[in-house]
């Protein structure tokens, strides 16, 4: 089995490596951190951050996704693989949970406003809702 670690470019990324990483010790579970790049009418403020000028290919977006997955690991002593991939990132995550036969799925969280969650939805709640097999969600401290 696996542990999964869903990141992406936040800073909370690192607690939820670290977090995974300690439950695939505990376990003796090989570690995984997947990162999904979501196609968006934003895709040009990410391009920016990581300093891309045209537009990326589904190709690019992966290996996006997968920069991200390594920067979150950075620091992690611990054998890992880093997974990046593309579309919806609840479904991808639950999918890619499913086609390791994850133990865990490991991912981040923020307090929302109703309202917020209502208007712009939540990755997190999404998998909480539909994940089958237990979530660890490690809550930002803000």
């Amino acid at each position: 089995m696996t542990i999964v670690a869903s990141v992406d470019d936040e800073e909370r990324s690192k607690a939820v490596v670290k977090e995974a990483a300690t439950l695939a010790d505990r376990f003796d579970e090989s570690l995984h951190i997947v990162s999904v790049y979501e196609e968006s009418e934003h895709d040009h403020l990410l391009n920016e951050k990581i300093n891309i000028d045209e537009k990326a290919t589904d190709e690019d977006r992966k290996e996006i996704a997968r920069t991200v997955a390594e920067r979150a690991s950075e620091g992690i002593s611990r054998e890992h693989e880093v997974v990046g991939r593309t579309g919806n990132p609840a479904e991808e995550i639950l999918n890619y949970a499913t086609d390791v036969d994850s133990r865990y799925l490991v991912l981040g969280g923020r307090k929302r406003s109703p309202v917020g969650k209502a208007l712009f939805g939540s990755v997190t709640q999404s998998i909480l809702l539909d994940a089958d097999r237990p979530v660890v969600a490690v809550m930002d401290s803000n």
